[in-house]
């Protein structure tokens, strides 16, 4: 195993290491014309946002909290419009609503958005009838139309990601702020077309359940319950751009730290987990918690090298594993990464994303995931974790609050062909809103039932 980093760090530190998955870009004067304005605007988010997520994540190691991560697999600068924000709140809420009914413990929610415009790719070029061209990586690098001039890496696309990130997130802060994610008023959250639900029914015992309690304790005791009635939210992204992520670092002189402000929690994904690589150097130095994509190619050594470089001092709610083994591979790989963490010594927070490992292409040639193989591993963490002496403490899970069409099964049974219908994500597909209200009742329930059977 290796030994932590012990080198010096600051935000342009990443850049004497090796980045993977980084835009090249024709004219770096330009870049770092765009990189220097946005680390003079406003930060997103401000340190004490951050040091609060830190300090429930480590409730949630210490199996006193539940963490839901959510959100589009990639947003669109299209997506920073009313509606579209307050659908995705409305399904994220509806999610922990229904998590808190059958888990009894708070819920922390993160959404998957307000920054979430890079992604990476396979392969640098795309070729299509013989053309060439860089690979579209997001809105916050160039354009998905395949023309020379949409492909082209833009920088002025960064300052466009950080107005939308911000548009987005004050948007939330607004309706939160306002009453919208009042545990008192779950009707706020009403998606129309949940109305023809099977699943409905169920929410609606669910909301009216908690309502009724909250007025019971309230009208007894005379107070109402704060938590109840302005339920904290918080932004994530993958920390994939660095020179965007830099030109938002800061040392806060209060916190003798140095933070990411443009998001509260950033992780780092698989394919640029590497221990020498440029997004370990820059994640090991900013005191945001942080999460980590952890996947089959990950060796008990490279995971324990991660786990003692991005956590040296073993700090409550820095660190995050979200595992994402797949269905088939997880009763395999997930148990030797438990007891790899458990050697180091340190506490994590272990997340399972049943929805990247379970991807696959039909014969028509649309990537789907299908919803019985993404609740089986699912289950199956829940399970191997229990076993192994570890707990299961969130979900990380590709969401949006629309009707789509684009991962099969679930209460409506969609098949391969019902994907045509409403196939709308210019990446991977997510589980629409009936479908990721369905994983949330099976957690609720699974550990409502585990209680039954232990009483």
């Amino acid at each position: 195993m290796r030994s932590p980093v012990t080198t010096p760090w600051h935000p342009a530190s990443w850049q004497t290491k090796p980045a993977q998955q980084q835009p090249t870009y024709k004219d770096p004067a330009a870049l770092d014309h765009v990189v220097a304005q946005l680390a003079k605007l406003p930060p997103i988010v401000v340190s004490w946002e951050i040091e609060a997520l830190r300090e429930r994540l480590a409730a949630a190691q210490r199996g006193q909290a539940f963490l839901l991560q959510g959100g589009d697999c990639a947003e669109t600068f299209a997506d920073c419009e009313s509606d579209q924000i307050a659908k995705k709140l409305k399904i994220l809420l509806q999610m922990s609503l229904v998590l808190l009914h059958g888990l009894k413990k708070p819920i922390i929610r993160v959404g998957r958005m307000a920054g979430q415009y890079a992604k990476p790719r396979s392969a640098d070029t795309e070729t299509r009838n013989g053309v060439t061209l860089p690979s579209y990586r997001g809105d916050l690098v160039n354009r998905p139309e395949f023309t020379p001039e949409a492909r082209e890496p833009d920088p002025d696309l960064l300052l466009r990601g950080y107005a939308r990130a911000a548009l987005t997130l004050n948007f939330v802060r607004a309706l939160v702020d306002g009453g919208f994610a009042d545990l008192h008023h779950p009707e706020y959250w009403d998606l129309g077309f949940v109305h023809h639900s099977p699943l409905k029914a169920t929410y609606e015992r669910i909301a009216s359940s908690i309502a009724d309690a909250l007025d019971f304790f309230e009208g007894m005791s005379g107070r109402r319950v704060h938590e109840a009635t302005h339920a904290a939210f918080y932004a994530s992204h993958e920390g994939l751009h660095l020179m965007y992520e830099q030109a938002q670092t800061r040392f806060i002189p209060r916190q003798q730290r140095w933070y990411n402000l443009s998001t509260h929690m950033p992780w780092i994904g698989m394919r640029t987990a590497q221990l020498d690589g440029a997004h370990v150097e820059y994640f090991r130095g900013i005191s945001n918690p942080i999460a980590v994509k952890v996947g089959a190619a990950m060796d008990a050594s490279w995971l324990q090298g991660l786990v003692t470089t991005l956590n040296p001092q073993n700090q409550p709610g820095r660190l995050t594993l979200i595992h994402r083994f797949g269905a088939k591979d997880i009763e395999k790989h997930l148990p030797k990464a438990i007891e790899a963490v458990r050697q180091t010594g340190q506490q994590v927070l272990w997340v399972c994303d049943p929805m990247h490992g379970n991807t696959e292409t039909t014969t028509g040639g649309l990537k789907t995931r299908r919803f019985e193989n993404i609740q089986r591993e699912l289950e199956l963490a829940f399970e191997i974790h229990a076993q192994c002496g570890s707990h299961l403490g969130g979900v990380h899970v590709e969401l949006t609050g629309d009707d789509v069409t684009e991962c099969t099964g679930g209460a409506r049974g969609l098949t391969d062909a019902d994907l045509q219908r409403a196939y709308r994500s210019t990446v991977d597909p997510r589980l629409n809103h009936e479908q990721a209200l369905e994983l949330a009742l099976l957690i609720s329930g699974r550990n409502q039932s585990r209680r039954t059977a232990a009483g």
